[in-house]
């Protein structure tokens, strides 16, 4: 038995195996850390998570400066740091980790139930705007959505036409049709849902509730809405705080397309409007866009109902 275990040892390259675990274990850490920013991106919590990295920065160049008063501060500040993290995040915790389970990790494993949910959004978005009833429909990403969304019903039901054209059918007996619906992993997860609306001053003066309340979601979190305008039929796109404006259904497909398969980046209203035309499918389907911004001479005063 002797002899076996030393010829098991000889035969095993110990150092090289220790190397395996190591880069393994640094992989499997830095993917974790991936996917966790993934969950609070967009969110309040990633830019409270930005100011106390920097309370640890300054907290470190303190006490390397030598700078007592400012270390002795932070120093008392940081001794309750667990304490602060919990009670400030405790709704993203309790999300992250109801979500951790729910979700896969996969993005892949979701790509077949989002496109036929944009698709049916597409056709739904086309059908409304063709007979003028407001909608607008909200496309959770990584970002969840519980927290911004209020007096939402729950729903838990297939994207499909259908459905989507008869919650906002504008009805007395139709309590629901005033909101916003919102898709999560390509299903309806609430209808009637209250969003908050942008307080941005640089906004065009045209523009209704329903449309402040698309950007501003999607300002707070890294939403896609759908906004189809009761007043004028047209179907606007928001996204990072931007507005596609005027989109018809091969444009809008092509650019839902698009944002769900690449990560989205913050553009200037130019990129915004550039990109957008991009995605239409020829020189003749490409719509006109206007920024937000920018009021045009065609803009008449929007709905004020959302």
């Amino acid at each position: 038995m002797p002899e076996l275990g030393d010829l098991l040892t000889g035969m095993v390259d110990w150092g090289r195996l220790r190397i395996i675990v190591d880069v393994a274990d640094v992989l499997v850490v830095a993917y974790l850390f991936y996917r966790l920013t993934l969950l609070v991106k967009g969110t309040r919590a990633m830019q409270m998570a930005i100011g106390l990295g920097l309370v640890f920065l300054v907290y470190h160049l303190a006490r390397r400066l030598g700078l007592v008063t400012l270390y002795t501060i932070l120093d008392a500040l940081l001794t309750y740091i667990v304490l602060l993290i919990v009670v400030i995040f405790q709704n993203d915790i309790r999300r992250v980790l109801a979500r951790v389970g729910q979700r896969p990790w996969f993005r892949g494993a979701r790509n077949v139930r989002e496109v036929q949910a944009i698709e049916e959004v597409v056709k739904a978005a086309v059908h409304m705007g063709q007979r003028h009833i407001g909608a607008i429909i909200v496309f959770e990403r990584d970002a969840a959505l519980d927290e911004f969304v209020e007096h939402g019903t729950p729903i838990d039901s297939g994207v499909t036409k259908e459905v989507l054209y008869s919650l906002f059918v504008p009805h007395a007996d139709n309590p629901l049709h005033d909101g916003a619906v919102i898709i999560r992993e390509g299903r309806i997860w609430q209808a009637g849902g209250h969003l908050p609306l942008s307080s941005s001053a640089k906004l065009d003066r045209s523009l209704g509730t329903r449309h402040r309340a698309a950007i501003g979601i999607s300002e707070e979190t890294d939403a896609v809405v759908v906004v189809v305008s009761e007043e004028r039929g047209s179907i606007s796109l928001c996204f990072n705080g931007n507005m596609a404006r005027g989109l018809d259904a091969g444009s809008l497909r092509q650019a839902l397309l698009g944002l769900f398969s690449t990560p989205v980046r913050k553009k200037t209203r130019t990129d915004a409007t550039a990109s957008t035309r991009r995605a239409s499918p020829s020189q003749s389907e490409r719509p006109s866009l206007a920024p937000p911004s920018v009021p045009t001479a065609t803009a008449r005063k929007e709905e004020s109902a959302p």
